[in-house]
């Protein structure tokens, strides 16, 4: 398995004090996901739960409903130089009956770690493909609870601590419980990791859940949420106006700016429960 972290000589400038000193950087690498042997996608990934990384990329992209669609999947012999495994390759064999999508008709699948689903920008087409009924979803977030979630988010981030250089999302149930967390250089994968969790613990749709982001609320994070059927999606930072606009279309309360004691709801404010005003 590739490693999560590694270390880089680094000059330290501190005002005056200039000292070279080693420093721990997020590893990033390529992961090739494959099915039945055939290339499907190249994502920039932190190594680290790959195989929810894959379930989730799969789940959130329409190609898998759960894990029984899953027939197996396991790291192909991708080498370096010295002949040791990359663990950069994963194949995956879909379940007889699941049909291999054609990534001609939508996009390349490529997607970096800052990019995501790049180039796919039809809300018609998210809101009409996801199996679940998010805006039926009738959830109800208390706001004590949902400005308190970015600090859970924070105080369970270890690589973070370390690096300073990772996104992380979080699932969380309405009373606040962290059900899951990952990290990663990229803010879709991290997303995808939480997701495959639930779909390899057979928990979808992610019902009467919040996932929060360490990042922006962008289109494709929002996409994810409504694939994984999570009515809630908070972030730290701003959202995009697709983001706006694909939450309001599918039925998803998005929040952003979320810190402090403060935050912006943009689409289905509903959901939040308001403390009974003095």
């Amino acid at each position: 398995m590739g490693r999560v972290t590694s270390r880089t000589p680094v000059l330290r400038i501190r005002g005056p004090q200039h000292t070279t000193r080693p420093d721990t950087v997020a590893a990033e690498e390529p992961l090739e996901i494959r099915l039945n042997g055939t290339p499907l996608a190249v994502t920039m990934r932190t190594p680290g739960d790959d195989f929810d990384l894959v379930h989730g990329f799969l789940a959130t992209e329409g190609v898998i409903h759960g894990s029984d669609d899953v027939a197996g999947l396991r790291y192909c012999d991708s080498v370096d130089a010295d002949g040791r495994n990359t663990y950069n390759v994963v194949d995956v064999d879909l379940a007889p009956g699941v049909p291999i999508p054609d990534t001609g008709l939508e996009r390349n699948f490529y997607t970096s770690s800052s990019c995501g689903v790049c180039g796919k920008a039809s809300i018609d087409a998210i809101r009409t493909k996801t199996s679940y009924d998010v805006a039926g979803d009738r959830v109800r977030l208390p706001l004590e609870v949902l400005l308190a979630l970015p600090d859970r988010l924070r105080a369970a981030q270890q690589v973070f601590d370390k690096t300073g250089g990772l996104h992380a999302a979080g699932l969380f149930t309405a009373a606040g419980e962290l059900l899951a967390l990952r990290e990663d250089v990229g803010r879709h994968n991290a997303v995808d990791k939480v997701v495959g969790d639930g779909v390899r613990e057979g928990r979808l749709p992610l019902a009467a859940h919040v996932l929060m982001v360490s990042g922006r609320a962008s289109f494709e994070l929002t996409q994810k949420a409504a694939m994984a059927g999570i009515p809630v999606l908070a972030a730290v930072s701003a959202p995009s106006s697709l983001a706006v606009e694909l939450a309001r279309e599918v039925g998803i309360t998005l929040v952003g700016f979320l810190r402090g004691d403060g935050c912006n709801v943009y689409t289905h404010t509903e959901r939040i429960q308001l403390a009974p005003e003095n």
